[in-house]
């Protein structure tokens, strides 16, 4: 993929990434096989109804395991609570730390810039004759009008829609018909293995691989989203909004996680499919 400055193809609020360690602390046995589909779904509703915030979570079908990541900020009285919450069905958890916190961040840098943010452009879309480009709702709901340089003099356009928490998808309009939108890419939806890249301002193109599908994040301080890709590829501060993709497959939006470039990271996407069936644009 081309990603240039001149055409706009990297911005975004980053999220830093996470590398997963052992879990301190006693856990429940395991089941002594992989869990039921009614397990695997009364497991999943308690840990989501016990509200930790620093969670994350997704079904490993293969393996019959709910598999909860847990950040810096989740106390071992929190573990206890998703444990106690599981109930008969804690066997079916498998939870792993990661050290750092899961969150949006908006941070300063040279990408697209906003009401003293700054974030990454994840993909250029269009409905007709008129063209926009997708980042991140937590972007989105913070800057209404976007700029291209940090002297905010060099306009991009506003923010018509974002969303956030829930889903993180935001549709910002070219306003600026100076500036060129290139494309080249068509929607997809990602698999577990998948060899992927995400590009960024801070931390650029970056690689790795889709580790789980349809997770769902508590990040700290507060906001829940769900169905995000979960992968092991890094990002930091202003990295959100970023685009996810395998080739010319579009596949995310980058949305949060912790850690860094430096040791490795955990990351969670927003899928395009869904963001662009919202806005009901497509890409080109």
């Amino acid at each position: 993929m081309r990603i240039k400055r001149t055409r706009l193809l990297a911005v975004a609020a980053g999220l830093a990434a996470v590398t997963a360690l052992g879990l301190p602390g006693a856990q429940a046995a395991p089941s002594p096989g992989p869990a039921s589909a009614a397990q695997l779904a009364r497991a999943e509703s308690a840990v989501d109804a016990a509200g930790v915030g620093g969670t994350a979570w997704y079904v490993d079908k293969a393996a019959g395991r709910l598999v909860v990541t847990a950040d810096s900020t989740v106390t071992e009285a929190g573990l206890a609570k998703l444990r106690a919450a599981a109930g008969a069905d804690a066997g079916a958890l498998r939870v792993q730390r990661t050290p750092g916190v899961f969150k949006p961040l908006l941070g300063p840098g040279d990408a697209i810039y906003g009401s003293g943010y700054r974030c990454s452009l994840g993909f250029n879309v269009r409905s007709g004759s008129t063209y926009y480009f997708l980042t991140a709702g937590h972007c989105g709901d913070v800057v209404k009008t976007w700029y291209a340089n940090s002297a905010q003099s060099t306009l991009i356009g506003a923010t018509v829609g974002s969303s956030f928490p829930g889903n993180d998808y935001a549709l910002v309009r070219y306003d600026n018909t100076s500036l060129s939108h290139t494309g080249g890419f068509t929607a997809a939806d990602a698999y577990v293995g998948e060899p992927v890249k995400r590009s960024g301002s801070t931390t650029g193109t970056r690689s790795g691989t889709v580790t789980g599908l349809n997770a769902t994040v508590h990040y700290s301080g507060g906001g829940t989203v769900r169905g995000m890709i979960q992968t092991n590829v890094c990002a930091e501060p202003g990295d959100s909004g970023g685009a996810l993709y395998d080739g010319t497959k579009a596949l995310g939006l980058t949305s949060g996680g912790s850690g860094n470039c430096s040791t490795g990271g955990v990351t969670f996407y927003q899928p395009v499919p869904e963001a662009l069936a919202k806005y009901k644009v497509s890409l080109y």
